[in-house]
């Protein structure tokens, strides 16, 4: 997810610089200052926002609290990161809704901003959180508006209220009053209003909603602005407060790899939070918006909180502790594999599941490589596979790969590959579950660990005395037997009475062995 990329970057690289320094002089504190500016500015973040902003920075990055604090560049980052909560709105706003159903959502922007998709978003986030919302097509001017809502509402499982054809036809406000009536009749508490918008903002834009917004009397009003607007973010949010005045704002097309900041101005201009951001085309890359969360990614410093929520509202919990059990018990089959593979997707973009871990900047150029539509390969290939052989991978011979392989439209090279992986990562798992740590590949045993072995001092081999003797070792020969050492547990790797070798015995053993 490239929310607020370059920003991003920026700071990144310029608190890099500043964690070089032990301690921070006036001259530190306006250089880093400066370059926030910079970056502000470049994002497209408003001017007066930049100035108070970085006014409030440099005032507490020369105070006392950073001078006498025992790492000042981290104290300085911690700065930076509150007061982008600030600027971000502070604390998260939730939808108020109404005493007496149905609450009703009113959606305003201009045309292209997404409302009609963010409509089907919002109301398959209100299902899932256990209401019953309606949509309604408001919008009778723009082609095929109705027709769109229609699509996204089946899509998100969601009622559309459309007694017009739109295109022209059909008057709005008497369209959004008898939705309300028709949402108390049948009883769906959330009427979520789809309202006209324009190319920019003119007075029939604002009479018509303002019209709307005095019919019916909503509980909320939502804002819905393009991410990527640029300065025009500023006078647009202005110019609605001022016409029909909105109680929150949502963030659309967030997931773009654009400057993005003009965004970051509106909640401190307009002194209204923003409540949600749209996170990609999908109809679940939708998210409240925490602005302390937010911040943290803009610092890259990871977000996870968001992480864990998202995985736990995609992850079974018994279904994971059933799994647990089949990896320590050595049960762990392929469909167990695919099972798990299913509910990652479940949870989200993975890409951007990573991009909320803490430093994932420094992980860009693989984030951007990484591609989704290898685990739509692997699950065809798994799909391909009898229930047997699901259950025994032992069974896959070379014919069976290549039928597979076929059945998955992929190549026999990437069904042994899949093969390998499952065994390796099977494998991995178990020495976990049973408290072992794991070997990588390409690395040996971790020393001092469980399951690893202590490395032992190389002793300097001693030249065999022997000039018969030596000739026979030189060309691979066996030397003659020697008396291994008491007690070395040769056979069975036991010392003792049965007991594990101790560390004199094991260093005995060493000295026979390079002998």
């Amino acid at each position: 997810m490239a929310q607020f990329g370059s920003l991003s970057d920026r700071l990144t690289e310029t608190f890099r610089n500043l964690r070089s320094k032990g301690r921070l002089t006036p001259s530190d504190v306006d250089g880093t200052v400066r370059e926030i500016r910079r970056a502000l500015l470049d994002a497209d973040v408003a001017l007066e926002v930049v100035k108070s902003f970085t006014a409030s920075v440099r005032e507490r990055a020369l105070s006392d609290e950073v001078n006498k604090a025992l790492n000042p560049a981290q104290q300085v980052v911690q700065i930076v990161n509150e007061e982008l909560v600030g600027i971000l709105g502070g604390q998260q706003r939730r939808l108020e809704f109404a005493k007496r159903p149905p609450t009703v959502i009113m959606l305003a922007g201009l045309q292209g901003a997404g409302k009609t998709t963010l409509a089907g978003k919002l109301g398959k986030w209100l299902k899932k959180d256990g209401h019953t919302p309606m949509l309604v097509a408001a919008d009778l001017q723009r082609p095929n508006a109705v027709q769109q809502l229609q699509v996204v509402g089946e899509q998100a499982g969601v009622h559309v209220f459309a007694p017009e054809p739109g295109n022209g036809v059909g008057d709005p406000v008497k369209v959004a009053k008898n939705a309300i009536k028709a949402a108390v009749d049948q009883q769906y508490d959330t009427v979520i209003v789809d309202t006209a918008g324009r190319l920019g903002v003119d007075a029939e834009l604002m009479k018509q909603a303002a019209n709307i917004r005095k019919a019916v009397d909503p509980d909320e009003v939502l804002f819905v602005i393009d991410a990527m607007i640029g300065q025009d973010a500023v006078t647009t949010a202005r110019a609605f407060q001022e016409g029909v005045d909105f109680t929150g704002v949502v963030l659309s097309k967030l997931d773009g790899d654009a400057r993005g900041g003009a965004a970051l101005s509106v909640a401190s201009i307009t002194g209204r939070p923003i409540m949600f951001a749209s996170t990609g085309e999908g109809l679940d890359d939708f998210e409240p918006f925490h602005p302390d969360r937010m911040a943290s990614r803009i610092l890259d410093l990871g977000d996870i909180l968001s992480l864990i929520e998202q995985a736990q509202s995609a992850f079974d919990e018994d279904e994971a502790r059933a799994v647990a059990e089949k990896i320590a018990t050595d049960n762990f089959t392929l469909n167990d594999f695919l099972q798990q593979m299913q509910q990652l997707r479940k949870a989200g973009s993975i890409k951007g599941m990573l991009g909320m871990l803490p430093g994932a900047k420094g992980m860009r150029e693989a984030l951007d490589n990484f591609d989704e539509r290898e685990i739509v390969r692997t699950e065809a290939i798994i799909q391909s596979m009898t229930p047997q052989e699901r259950e025994l991978p032992k069974l896959l011979n070379g014919s069976r790969r290549l039928r597979i392989a076929r059945g998955a439209g992929s190549t026999v090279t990437e069904v042994n590959a899949l093969v390998n992986r499952f065994e390796q990562a099977a494998k991995m798992m178990k020495t976990v579950a049973r408290g072992g740590v794991p070997q990588m590949p390409g690395m040996g045993p971790i020393p001092g660990m469980h399951g690893g072995k202590k490395q032992q001092p190389q002793t300097k081999k001693k030249k065999v005395g022997n000039p018969a003797k030596r000739a026979a070792l030189a060309a691979g020969a066996p030397a003659a037997p020697q008396q291994a050492p008491s007690g070395a547990g040769l056979g069975l790797g036991m010392g003792k009475g049965g007991k594990a070798p101790s560390e004199e015995e094991l260093a005995s053993l060493q000295k026979f062995l390079e002998r």
